[in-house]
């Protein structure tokens, strides 16, 4: 596995090594040990599926403390166009973005630390999304900001998403509390 640092510290960017042949192939996801290795010493403790039709925008989710959550996501089928805002009080880099297409087909991994928020639009006619946790949702925690917030500037590659009820109340950065914060 190739690990690097993505776009804004924290933020991991992994690529699988891929042993393919004419019967298809075979990657290692997740390995404790090779993680340890390269200095990420998380413990998930939930592995989480999402279904996706295309333009469906899910996000910008995150989870405040005591049930912040570490985050390992990728793409098993389809293609997606992931982002995490990084909303670390005193960050150089709160309030910025990262973005970076994940798909079947490039097997990319993204490790986001506590303190972002996360959100994926699905590029391809379905997706299947799937991602660790290390800890568990708490609705009491769940907190969002809003996808087309001006301030975050985020060159979502859809204008007119698909988005659940909840996901279109989600406040702009700006309107988040410092308890909501990292």
């Amino acid at each position: 596995m190739e690990f690097r640092e993505y776009v804004i510290p924290g933020l991991v960017l992994i690529e699988p090594r891929v042993f393919a042949d004419e019967r298809g192939f075979f990657l290692e996801r997740y390995n404790r040990r090779i993680f340890q290795e390269h200095g990420i010493h998380i413990d998930f403790v939930q592995d989480n599926h999402s279904h996706s039709i295309g333009r469906v925008l899910r996000g910008l989710h995150f989870q405040i403390p005591p049930f912040a959550q570490d985050k390992l996501v990728w793409a098993i089928q389809g293609e997606v166009f992931d982002v995490a805002v990084d909303l670390r009080k005193g960050s150089p880099s709160y309030g910025k973005w990262a973005g970076v297409i994940l798909s079947g087909e490039n097997k990319r991994m993204l490790l986001i630390p506590k303190g972002f928020a996360h959100g994926f639009v699905a590029l391809s006619p379905t997706v299947d999304f799937i991602y660790k946790t290390s800890n568990f949702y708490s609705a009491a925690h769940d907190r969002g900001l809003i996808w087309n917030d001006p301030d975050l500037a985020i060159a979502w590659p859809v204008s007119d998403p698909i988005l659940s009820e909840k996901d279109r109340r989600l406040p702009a950065l700006r309107s988040l509390s410092d308890s909501d914060l990292f």
